[in-house]
């Protein structure tokens, strides 16, 4: 497996991206309301990574994605495509997943937004799968395997009564927005890998209120829970340090991850 540890440069570089995509999230959350459509959320997003951020959008024409951030609404657990006929509603729980080039490297990062008054359950599962993301980070330092986050994850995830998603996972990235290692969010094998200072990934768990198995769409990108259940993500694109790790994608509302970074 070449896992490919990342150079000062390159981390600054990563940081820079990790903070357009960041910004992305914060710019596009006051338009997150009921009766706005997911095709104007994307226009919205895509306008200002490439006219203010002067970047991007990796996922834009990325294997064939028509769109430049995935949207995905309650049942869809991710790769949601964007649509102009899909008006969110009172209650709804959507993720945005933005990822971002600039100066060929990538940032990559996802949050979840409740959309009017939520749920009793959408509010909860969005919750512990923030909770199962920060578990992870917590862990992240050199000499641990890759495999204790997975694990640490599922085991959380499944104590709520919740499951996590199989099918899809975390990943290295830099210059490339899919590299190794493979990030499984549940106890799995890692191929023996071991965290270095240097190692960047994404740690981004999708979490489901039912069953975890899933179901993909005709339209080749979009995969829902297999039982319609509600489905969650969070996710950070990460540096390990010397120490735990610095969080590239870091928002200014996410006060949590601020103090984990800091005391890294």
């Amino acid at each position: 497996m070449a896992i490919t540890l990342k150079t000062p440069a390159d981390i600054e570089k990563m940081r820079v991206a990790g903070q357009l995509a960041a910004e992305v999230l914060e710019m596009i959350e006051p338009f997150v309301k009921p009766g706005v459509s997911t095709g104007e959320l994307d226009r919205l997003c895509h306008q200002h990574i490439t006219d203010k951020q002067h970047a991007i959008s990796a996922c834009l024409g990325y294997h064939g994605f028509p769109k430049s951030v995935c949207i995905s609404v309650n049942d869809v657990v991710c790769h949601g495509i964007p649509s102009d006929d899909k008006l969110l509603k009172d209650g709804d729980i959507v993720n945005i997943d933005v990822t971002v080039i600039k100066d060929e490297f990538h940032g990559d990062t996802s949050k979840m937004f409740l959309v009017g008054k939520p749920t009793i359950q959408g509010e909860r599962l969005c919750r512990i799968t923030q909770e199962s993301l920060y578990l992870a980070l917590r862990m992240v330092r050199p000499g641990i395997r890759l495999r204790e986050l997975g694990r640490a994850i599922q085991q959380y995830v499944e104590a709520q009564d919740f499951s996590v998603v199989r099918e899809y996972c975390g990943h290295g990235i830099g210059k490339g927005f899919h590299e190794e290692p493979q990030v499984l969010h549940y106890d799995a094998d890692d191929g023996g890998v071991v965290l270095q200072a240097g190692m960047a990934f994404t740690i981004e768990p999708m979490v489901n209120a039912g069953d975890y198995r899933i179901r993909s769409m005709k339209d080749g990108w979009t995969v829902k829970t297999k039982d319609r259940s509600l489905s969650a993500q969070y996710e950070h694109t990460i540096v390990v340090t010397e120490t735990g790790c610095e969080i590239m994608t870091l928002r200014k509302d996410d006060t949590i991850a601020r103090i984990l970074t800091a005391s890294a």
